[in-house]
């Protein structure tokens, strides 16, 4: 019975003792094994085999639902930390909170667990200060509008200090960047009088491009009918000179239709000469009788003309 006994608690003990060499490490994590409290090992996914009461892991503080904790577990995928509000002081000495996300990852497990003794505080610790630097050097305006700049130089730095805590940071992100109500309140007032003045502005612009439209076409009709009487005046003049020219080649027939019915012996002129002053005297004669007309004329060309149309008479 004694025997019995003996040999299931060698068994239990052996079932314990096996369960507590046998170390599984799920995929992307890791633990770090001390043997009589020095380190011994890194222990990589899988089925991992160690002496127990020997060989124990190591613990490493991380952040769990807001709070520390203690796990002997190391997660080697990218983790991301988001940090309370901070105050921080603008160059311009304007109070302003800032809530940053960092997000890194652990490629070093040893320098992780033995280079500092709390990861999650010191890391948090270094991006405040790191933040308070960095804005410290901008201006309120400069902080709103650089956000992109200002993560680069955070994760640069950030990136550069924690190398020897075997840490990576990936990317740093300003979540929210809260001013002061009152600056709030003054930006408000400035962005309502900038897009009133672009509004003036365009406003202005549009009347200007419209008087500019105006005055072009007002140009443009103006040349267009400065055109239209420039070849008005053309086309009157050329009607005129082709209606001269018409009315000499009538004249001229009828010089000729004259020269034959008198007869080479007598001038036609004459007879013109004299029909012209028949009939400027028959028109003076028709006009307004209550007014005096004063007529100079040469009594010589006037007796020629009679002796011409005499002449005619007698060619006749």
């Amino acid at each position: 019975m004694f025997i019995e006994y003996f040999f299931i608690i060698l068994i239990v003990c052996i079932l314990v003792f096996a369960k507590m060499a046998l170390v599984i490490i799920p995929q992307s994590e890791t633990k770090i094994i001390e043997r009589l409290g020095r380190y011994h090992a890194t222990l990589n996914p899988g089925i991992n085999i160690i002496i127990p009461f020997i060989d124990r892991a190591k613990d490493i503080v991380i952040i769990s639902r807001g709070r520390y904790v203690y796990t002997t577990s190391i997660d080697l995928r990218e983790q991301v930390y988001d940090f309370p509000k901070q105050n921080v002081i603008t160059k311009d000495n304007v109070q302003t909170e800032i809530n940053a996300l960092l997000y890194f990852q652990i490629v070093d497990p040893f320098k992780a667990v033995y280079e500092i003794s709390n990861l999650p505080n010191a890391i948090e610790k270094l991006t405040q200060t790191t933040l308070r630097n960095i804005i410290g050097e901008l201006e309120l305006d400069e902080t709103l509008t650089s956000r992109d700049t200002i993560n680069t130089k955070l994760r640069v730095v950030l990136d550069d200090a924690t190398n020897k805590w075997g840490i990576k940071v990936n990317r740093v992100e300003l979540q929210d960047i809260t001013p002061p109500a009152s600056v709030l309140a003054a930006m408000e007032k400035q962005m309502q009088a900038e897009r009133n003045k672009r509004a003036a502005i365009l406003t202005s612009e549009g009347e200007k491009a419209s008087d500019i439209l105006q005055s072009e076409g007002e140009k443009m009709a103006t040349i267009n009918r400065a055109e239209a009487a420039k070849q008005e005046a053309i086309l009157h003049a050329e009607g005129e000179a082709q209606a001269r020219i018409r009315k000499a080649e009538a004249e001229a027939i009828a010089i000729e239709k004259i020269t034959e019915a008198v007869g080479k012996s007598t001038n036609p002129a004459n007879y013109l000469l004299a029909q012209k002053y028949i009939q400027m005297l028959q028109n003076i004669a028709e006009g307004d009788k209550t007014k005096t007309v004063y007529m100079p004329y040469e009594a010589t060309n006037l007796l020629g003309s009679i002796g011409g149309i005499k002449d005619l008479f007698k060619a006749e």
